[in-house]
């Protein structure tokens, strides 16, 4: 659970720079089982609407780490770990 987000000030005479965000969690749950690039590996067709494969499209399609929305479905998938 994110408790706190503030933004990171920009550093001057940087033209292009890409938002940063500083963040505390709460870890209020141990993973039940594994969800990982090999379980998700497999579901590629970007088309298909699984909450698989959004997660695997927003985690690994260019793995950075990296602070993102999902979709109500891929929440409610990811419940099922937790």
């Amino acid at each position: 659970m994110v408790t706190s987000a503030k933004t990171v000030a920009k550093k001057p005479g940087v033209a292009r720079q890409t938002p940063r965000v500083s963040i505390a969690v709460e870890r209020t749950a141990l993973a039940k089982r594994p969800l990982g690039r090999s379980q998700l590996k497999q579901y590629t067709d970007w088309d298909d609407g699984r909450p698989e494969t959004e997660l695997n499209f927003k985690f690994y399609r260019q793995p950075t780490d990296k602070i993102g929305g999902i979709s109500e479905e891929a929440a409610a998938f990811l419940d099922g770990f937790f």
